[in-house]
């Protein structure tokens, strides 16, 4: 589901710089951190200086821990569980699993006064003289950032450093149009959908819905820029890394956009013998692996026991990532454990399918491996990830606030038993593996690219200088329309004047005919 573009010029330019860098990374939290240490990782095996710059209130980036790269750490008020619940409660906001937590405007208003309490309260510690006089003396060579933490573009310009964005696909959507001036016609570039048909593919009814959701979403945009971060804010500038699945429908892109999706993909390492005995007890049936991320491993109890009764049902054993209250109905052909190691789970030949909430790395080891998948979406890029998937034939979706045993049982029976769902997620995963670089080579390459060429600004489009009407050429259109408006008002004259002198009827003598009244 992750495509990653690279043009034939980086194959033959190489992999190997001169020097080793000094990158200045501004990481993202929960998944987003996970995704991001896989580069982090890559770029000190290649001899960069990597420092990590994280609030002291970070719930997920283990800043106090010993690494093979550094960790500047600034000062915040909040405390570290202030700042997970702000963070979560921004996340599920709107979704179905806290809509009783959000039952009025008053619970959203409280939300969001909490969210922009938090962005204050880490401008104030990011850009504190003394912090940025000592990353200015650190002499930077760029800054890799991810856009679910706020300020990087601005960070970037501090420093005078060139900037990569690391991006998942629903950032992307809005970021990439409308701070990137990424074209997306929206004639067959779809929004992020309220409803699960919008593709490529559009009637003349769904390009008319596609039209309002890319209005509503540019006015979102706008506002919350306007009324949250406009004084801090600044365009983003340098080499966008983007996350999108493989089954990103194709549309223009620019060269500064670069698909690096599935860095941390790898083939399966062998299973713990506990969990090895498990797997192999389930015959030619096989397994299927269940799990919701790390943002939502436990459940409330009632639908556990609805999933949990739906599992009992198949003939596959399952191995399901949960550490809420144990299911009243859990079946013995089902475990449960606080953590698994998903990617070898997804890549053990024995496994069937995968429960998911479609998250970008698990759906990437899916893909991979090459194991359909049934989906409960959740909140963020979940939803059209699946849908995606969905629109490809590799993957059911499903509602988890909603879903009965029999539903989930039928879907399970459907992409394990129907060859059309494997025979479509293995040519998803010949498409992955088919490329001329790794995508984590990509992505490390296209770094050091910017660090080389000092920003790579000749890869930045010109419509980054242009206003809104010269984007869009209104200006163009309204001086053309013009001198068409001209041209016709001369000709409409110039009948008006010459046509009554050639028609006015005359007399034998030569002259014009007086009227009658005459």
């Amino acid at each position: 589901m992750i495509y990653r573009t690279l043009f034939v010029f980086a194959l033959l330019c190489g992999l190997k710089v001169g020097h080793a860098g000094k990158v200045l990374v501004m990481p993202g939290e929960y998944s987003h951190w996970h995704n991001m240490r896989v580069i982090i990782d890559a770029l000190v095996d290649r001899n960069h200086s990597v420092t990590v710059l994280v609030s002291s209130a970070s719930p997920t980036v283990p800043h106090t821990q010993k690494e093979r790269f550094d960790f500047t750490v600034y000062k915040v008020n909040m405390k570290k569980e202030e700042a997970d619940s702000v963070l979560r409660d921004m996340i599920h906001l709107g979704t179905n699993d806290t809509a009783n937590k959000y039952k009025g405007d008053f619970m959203v208003w409280r939300v969001f006064s909490n969210y922009m309490a938090f962005l204050a309260d880490m401008s104030k510690g990011l850009f504190h003289e003394d912090l940025l006089h000592t990353l200015q003396e650190s002499h930077y060579d760029v800054l890799l950032s991810d856009p679910m933490m706020p300020f990087p573009d601005l960070m970037a310009q501090k420093l005078n450093i060139p900037h990569v964005v690391s991006m998942r696909a629903t950032f992307a959507y809005v970021v990439e149009r409308l701070c990137g001036q990424m074209p997306a016609p929206p004639s067959y570039v779809p929004a992020v959908a309220l409803r699960d048909y919008l593709t490529d593919h559009m009637s003349f009814t769904e390009r008319v819905e596609n039209m309002l959701l890319y209005i509503v979403h540019t006015a979102i945009f706008q506002l919350i820029m306007t009324f949250t971060a406009d004084r801090l804010y600044s365009e983003i500038l340098g080499i966008f890394l983007i996350c999108p699945l493989s089954k990103q429908y194709p549309r223009p892109l620019l060269p500064n956009l670069k698909f690096v999706g599935g860095m941390h993909c790898k083939p399966a390492k062998p299973l713990p013998n506990e969990l090895e005995e498990f797997v192999q007890s389930s015959g030619d049936h096989g397994i299927v692996v269940f799990s919701l991320g790390s943002m939502m491993s436990n459940l409330t109890l009632e639908r556990a026991n609805t999933i949990a009764s739906a599992l009992g049902q198949i003939p596959q054993k399952v191995v399901w990532r949960y550490n809420g209250i144990t299911p009243e109905t859990l079946a013995p052909n089902t475990k449960l454990y606080d953590w698994i190691p998903q990617n070898d789970l997804l890549g053990h030949p024995k496994t069937k399918a995968f429960i998911t909430h479609g998250g970008t790395n698990g759906l990437y080891e899916a893909i991979y491996h090459g194991v359909p998948v049934v989906g409960f979406p959740q909140w963020g890029d979940q939803p059209d990830n699946l849908m995606h998937m969905k629109t490809k034939g590799a993957a059911v979706v499903l509602d988890i606030s909603t879903v009965q045993s029999n539903d989930m049982v039928d879907a399970l029976k459907t992409v394990i038993n129907n060859p059309s769902y494997k025979e479509s997620i293995m040519r998803l995963s010949r498409i992955h593996h088919d490329q001329p670089m790794k995508p984590l080579d990509q992505a490390v390459y296209w770094i050091e690219f910017v660090m080389r060429h000092k920003g790579a600004k000749h890869l930045r489009v010109q419509a980054h200088e242009l206003s809104w009407y010269q984007y869009h050429c209104l200006d163009v259109a309204a001086f053309l329309l013009a001198i068409v408006a001209l041209v016709t008002l001369l000709f409409i004259k110039t009948c008006c004047f010459l046509f009554p002198k050639c028609f006015r009827k005359t007399r034998p003598d030569g002259n014009a005919q007086k009227s009658k009244k005459e």
